[in-house]
């Protein structure tokens, strides 16, 4: 037996239509095509003006990739403006372009980003809230914000310039497990009728971070349009993500952690001899008093590496400076310990 729907029903789908109605799921009633009594069955509305690109195991990615880069922004701002910052990943939605201009305020910050070696752009969008506390704390203020909106002025805009061309560096690192993504900025706009990447009907999707500086709240919007993300879709699958972590570290590779590893700087000091004193005595010190040490003249001295016992050396001079002359090992500063941090890392 053929179902047919009631007028009804028809009449909500039409009107569904014609309001945008929602995918929610809804409940109606059908003919049953063996007896013909009436059954109840779930229906989830769809909208083909606006159809999903986007699998969920394709969003789930995009928001692995963006959690780690909310990490590395979060470390970056906390160290550039000596204040706690706070940025995780709110939510990962699909929708039209139309309707994220719709939902940004006007003026704001949009750095139209090429996404370089992908065709087309995307847009970074910081809220004004946290543009302006950015900018005041950075100018040497506690890093509040304005209670009017405005547009940047020419300095305003250099600074955030300057901020998010720091942040794409973060954004490679993020997707390098996908793509060798080379994102630079090619201008700021403030008005998001000025920002027009693609037709307002094409689908985009839309990554939303929390973000906190100091005691200011606000969000930060990623679009990214989906002709320009086309090219890796296959590559937006968990299991890709995931395979692409470990990777085999070449021998240029190692030479280069190797180098790097080379040029750290390291505290060292020289322990020139100990004693013990009450806290009375020390109380009593004064300028041109003698304190004797358990330690004599001649005796070789303790030199510490991080606090690491290391050496044995004796005082001297070099030129007009005071220095120490090495003249016994304590623990050997071997290339055991280099290659040992060289697997850790390969590991």
């Amino acid at each position: 037996m053929t179902s047919v729907l009631s007028q009804d029903e028809i009449d909500n789908l039409l009107a569904a239509i014609q309001t945008g109605g929602t995918a929610e799921a809804k409940e109606i009633s059908v003919p049953s095509a063996e007896t013909g009594a009436a059954v109840k069955k779930n229906i989830k509305s769809y909208d083909f003006r606006r159809p999903d690109r986007f699998s969920k195991d394709q969003l789930r990615t995009l928001q692995m990739i963006h959690e780690t880069f909310a990490r590395l922004t979060t470390t970056f701002l906390s160290a550039q403006l000596r204040l706690i910052t706070q940025i995780h990943v709110a939510s990962v939605d699909q929708l039209t372009y139309e309707e994220f201009s719709r939902s940004i305020p006007s003026p704001t910050t949009l750095g139209i980003i090429n996404m370089d070696p992908l065709k087309g752009n995307a847009i970074l969008e910081v809220d004004p809230t946290l543009t302006f506390a950015m900018i005041d704390r950075l100018f040497g203020g506690k890093g509040e914000t304005l209670k009017n909106n405005r547009e940047l002025t020419d300095i305003e805009r250099s600074v955030i310039e300057s901020i998010i061309v720091r942040i794409l560096s973060n954004l490679r690192e993020s997707w390098a497990n996908v793509i060798d993504l080379r994102p630079r900025l090619g201008n700021i706009e403030v008005n998001p009728q000025f920002a027009q990447l693609v037709p307002p009907t094409d689908m985009v999707v839309l990554i939303t971070f929390d973000t906190k500086i100091g005691e200011i709240e606000g969000m930060m919007n990623f679009c990214i349009p989906y002709v320009t993300i086309e090219p890796i879709m296959p590559k937006l699958s968990a299991q890709y993500w995931y395979s692409g972590i470990k990777k085999v570290m070449t021998k240029e590779s190692l030479d280069l952690v190797k180098d790097t590893l080379n040029k750290v700087y390291l505290d060292i000091s020289v322990i020139v001899g100990t004693t013990t004193l009450t806290l009375r005595d020390i109380r009593n010190l004064k300028v041109g008093d003698l304190i004797k040490l358990d330690q004599g003249v001649r005796e070789n001295m303790l030199m510490k590496i991080e606090n690491r016992e290391k050496f044995y050396c004796r005082p001297g001079k070099s030129g007009k400076k005071v220095a120490v002359q090495i003249v016994d090992t304590i623990e050997k500063l071997s290339e055991d310990i280099l290659e040992l941090v060289l697997r850790e890392v390969e590991e």
